[in-house]
């Protein structure tokens, strides 16, 4: 009769250490992903949102340095966005990302994003804007 051998507890923790480490080396890389993915979907909306106000202010003869994020022109320049707008009415921020805050600003000046970050305790909100 063979007897069945199992794993002995040395080669058990062993194994656990090894998926430890490399839990730790992948983590941080992930992490540095996603918030650069999240930076780049903030510029490409800014990038959308700029232009929405652009067409608004040419359609509508806006001055420059009018307030497109004030609530009456904020809905009206959601109107020349290809980004579906999120949030109580027309009113809310435009993105993919649910913790990003858009200010829309005046004309000729341009749009911010606002990331929440919880991840980082040291900066607790990530600005964006274009480059």
């Amino acid at each position: 009769m063979k007897k069945l051998r199992g794993f002995t507890l040395l080669e058990i923790m062993i194994v656990v250490a090894i998926i430890g480490l490399l839990a730790a080396i992948s983590i941080p890389s992930f992490m540095k992903a996603r918030n650069t993915s999240q930076a780049k979907t903030c510029v490409n909306n800014l990038r959308q949102i700029e232009s929405g106000k652009e067409q608004w202010a040419m359609a509508t003869g806006a001055a420059v340095g009018t307030d497109a994020n004030s609530t009456s022109n904020r809905p009206a320049v959601n109107l020349y966005l290809k980004l579906q707008s999120t949030g109580p009415g027309t009113n809310g921020p435009v993105c993919s990302i649910a913790s990003a805050t858009y200010n829309y600003r005046g004309i000729g000046t341009n749009a911010t994003c606002s990331v929440s970050n919880t991840l980082n305790d040291l900066d607790a909100s990530a600005w964006h804007i274009l480059p």
